[in-house]
């Protein structure tokens, strides 16, 4: 297994490069889970349903043209490509490509008391199965 230090993601919505503002990134894939349970079964039993994957990302808020909230502004309400992966070198198997499509249905265009940096934590919905490529 290939450890490795998590802060070169580069973090790519809708053809922008975001990833100078990106300070966490999350991808929790997950699928529905449909019950299947019959007469005379002793437990719960459950198959696959529909993908229902999230991805997590924190921004560092930037009002600055093609950054952070203009692409943020510019998808709003759309289904867009958001794409990620380790670090900015090639796809490979020890550096995998995330490749999605999100609905953009939230954003924290203010957040921040006094004396912190405006910060945006938006959690996306994936329209689309994750596909992970290798090479």
């Amino acid at each position: 297994m290939a450890i490795y230090l998590s802060n070169n993601v580069v973090a790519t919505l809708n053809s922008v490069v975001l990833s100078d503002h990106v300070t966490s990134a999350t991808i929790n894939r997950s699928f529905d889970e449909l019950e299947v349970t019959a007469m005379g079964d002793t437990a719960h039993k459950f198959v696959k349903g529909l993908e229902a994957s999230t991805i997590t990302l924190d921004f560092l808020s930037d009002t600055a043209a093609a950054n952070v909230n203009a692409t943020l502004q510019a998808a709003w309400g759309t289904t867009v490509p958001l794409t990620l992966k380790q670090t900015s070198a090639a796809v490979s198997a020890t550096n995998p490509l995330y490749s999605t499509t999100i609905l953009v249905n939230n954003t924290t265009d203010i957040n921040g008391a006094v004396a912190d940096i405006a910060t945006q934590s938006i959690t996306f919905t994936c329209n689309s199965p994750i596909v992970i490529t290798t090479s």
